[in-house]
């Protein structure tokens, strides 16, 4: 099976996401930057999830939660 785009473009999201929340924990910024790390983090998490879906409708349930965790990012 051909590695996902998509799976390779949100950890390297979720890795920069990283960098980004320890620059902010640094600053003491720990509220925002803990949510960050959470909804960031979670984009690609749920990605792998809808991969290893059951179903077509399992698939496009988790897809969905990974498109409102990247909103949530914003």
């Amino acid at each position: 099976m051909k590695e996902s785009i998509v799976k390779t473009k949100s950890l390297a999201f979720a890795k920069q996401s990283i960098d980004l929340y320890k620059l902010l924990a640094e600053n003491k910024e720990f509220v925002l930057s803990k949510q960050f790390l959470r909804a960031s983090t979670s984009i690609g998490a749920n990605i792998c999830e809808a991969l290893a879906g059951q179903s077509k409708k399992d698939f496009i349930a988790k897809m969905s939660i990974s498109s409102k965790e990247a909103r949530e990012t914003l």
